[in-house]
């Protein structure tokens, strides 16, 4: 067993919160355009998780798999109530996420200062 660093489990984190803000955002950016897919990352539990085997296309007629930004994956969400215009993002639910995902960027730094913090007071002392 690996002991955990958390600086570069916050980093990853950080990472992974780059991403879903950036599909958040191009979700809302997209609210008006007809048959847009609404998208969401993997969930973070699902990174750390190393043991699920990744597929890939290997032939143009095979099925598409989902896509992916720095590493992580993202996929259409599911969501079977479109808008006429076939449009599956609904404002309400990303804003919800940006807020998550704000929080979850200031809980991240707060740690990483406050371990940071602890760390440069053992030194001194």
């Amino acid at each position: 067993m690996q002991p955990v660093s958390l600086f570069s489990l916050a980093t990853q984190q950080a990472q992974w919160l780059s991403v879903r803000q950036s599909t958040v955002a191009s979700n809302v950016a997209n609210i008006n355009t007809p048959g847009y897919r609404a998208l969401e990352v993997e969930p973070f539990e699902q990174v750390l998780d190393n043991t699920r085997v990744a597929m890939r296309t290997t032939h143009p007629d095979h099925l598409p798999v989902a896509a992916t930004r720095d590493g992580f994956t993202v996929s259409e969400q599911e969501r079977p109530d479109a808008m006429p215009s076939d449009n599956t993002v609904k404002l309400e639910d990303e804003l919800v996420k940006a807020g998550e995902v704000r929080r979850a960027f200031e809980l991240n730094t707060a740690i990483v200062a406050a371990f940071h913090r602890m760390k440069m007071m053992a030194s001194r002392g």
